[in-house]
């Protein structure tokens, strides 16, 4: 066991009250490997549970099958339906979710002392032994159907579908996580028992812990709860590299204003140019009604409520990636203010004042994400699914204040490239056609 001191803000008893916590490196008896943060404040426990792969892992002709899968993980385990599930979870007063990416299966899981026992068994009974009843089945996968048919009418998710497939080309990335109208209706109950084994293993997964509990408690506490599961679930997807070439894809789509999607290849999150490239979105795009393109865009031009850029590191790829949505007579003017910004902050990089001003903003908003139990358990989780080390908290603002004016304009000039600039637009946009 690792101990490293840490300073956190806390808001357990003062708000942003500082506070000095050890992050402790737990592995278990049985060789299940944790981080957790020890606070006998308050006799509660959050536990967060990544499954490396997600939805990534669905087998070929089987998309949306881990998706329907994680759905079904409350609907009923053991000798419990899902309203007996329900009950028991309340009257636990514990609070159970499952959820699934792209890149992992997370399970949040938050419960008292008094009751940590039985909460940690329903929920190990919800991990190992779920019922996947055929009403449930059936039940569950109506809702996801309707919502598949729902997305098919709604330009957010036509143009995250026509871009995701433009960007990503066959790997699993590609194509939606929920699966389409034709694969979702063909699963079975054989699919699900296959896609619970291919994600639900040891060798996935990574836990990240919070609260009132010894590294001891909790080592026992994860062998307990982890322990029966496979050892070994699928091979993990491949890298693969962004498709795209740039242009501009008009999807036609009845409808006063036009949503698009914009963007080309990222940085990957080991990078060593990762963190200029994260302050330089922050100020062309990334914060809110302070940034460049939110000036240029909305601000000055009236064209837009709103747009946003985003690094998109995922495991297997990593997009730059930007939304705005406009009306149709003014859409084609607002592609031409993004080209140029993007042009400008290539060509010319950022001034001291914005450098100063995104670094005061991203190092003072960082302490402030852990503001409870629940959100240090994740944040644990999250650093490891994505392999970063436990001295992270310690050194991310100090990597942040390193970044320099030369390092934005030398990664801005890497990655912002007009020539690859891809634009997903769907709707009527006036004076505009596909150009790739």
């Amino acid at each position: 066991m690792i101990r490293f001191a840490v300073a956190l803000w806390l808001g357990l008893s003062l708000p942003f009250a500082a506070a000095a916590i050890e992050v402790q490196e737990v592995t278990s008896p049985g060789g299940i490997h944790a981080w957790l943060v020890q606070e006998k404040s308050i006799p509660f426990v959050a536990l967060q549970i990544d499954f490396k792969g997600g939805a990534s892992l669905d087998r070929p002709g089987k998309r949306g099958a881990i998706s329907l899968m994680t759905a079904l993980l409350e609907e009923g385990s053991g000798d419990m339906d899902a309203r007996a599930f329900a009950t028991a979870t309340e009257e636990l007063a514990a609070s159970i979710s499952f959820d699934v990416g792209d890149d992992a299966l997370s399970v949040s899981a938050r419960f008292l002392n008094e009751n940590r026992d039985q909460a940690v068994a329903l929920l190990r009974q919800a991990l190992t032994d779920p019922r996947f009843d055929a009403d449930a089945i059936e039940r569950v996968r109506s809702q996801i159907l309707s919502m598949i048919s729902s997305n098919l009418k709604d330009p957010q998710s036509i143009a995250s579908r026509v871009f995701n497939k433009q960007a990503y080309g066959d790997h699993p990335y590609g194509s939606n996580e929920s699966g389409t109208l034709e694969s979702v209706g063909a699963l079975d109950r054989q699919d699900l028992v296959q896609a619970h084994r291919d994600v639900l293993a040891r060798d996935n997964v990574v836990v990240g812990a919070a609260g009132d509990i010894s590294a001891e408690e909790l080592g026992k506490l994860l062998d307990n709860l982890l322990g029966d599961l496979p050892e070994t679930g699928a091979p993990q997807p491949k890298d693969t590299e962004i498709a795209m070439k740039g242009g501009v894809t008009v999807v036609p789509f009845d409808t006063p204003q036009s949503v698009a999607l914009f963007g080309q290849q990222g940085i990957a999150r080991d990078d060593p140019d990762f963190f200029a490239a994260f302050v330089m979105n922050h100020i062309l795009g990334g914060s809110g009604f302070e940034s460049r393109l939110m000036t240029e865009v909305r601000e000055k031009r009236g064209l837009t409520y709103g747009i946003g850029t985003y690094l998109v590191p995922k495991e297997h790829a990593a997009l730059l990636l930007g939304q705005v949505a406009s009306s149709n007579d003014r859409m084609a003017r607002t592609v031409e203010v993004i080209r140029e910004e993007w042009a400008r902050m290539a060509r010319d990089g950022v001034s001291a004042q914005e450098l100063e001003d995104a670094k005061t903003f991203l190092t003072g908003a960082y302490p402030l994400r852990f503001d409870g139990n629940g959100r240090i358990a994740d944040i644990l989780a999250g650093m490891q699914l994505t392999g970063l080390p436990l001295s992270y908290i310690d050194t991310r603002n100090d990597m942040v204040n390193a970044v320099t004016q030369e390092d934005i304009k030398r990664v801005a000039k890497r990655l912002l490239n007009l020539d690859t600039l891809n634009f997903v637009i769907v709707g009527e946009p006036e004076g505009m056609k596909s150009i790739n």
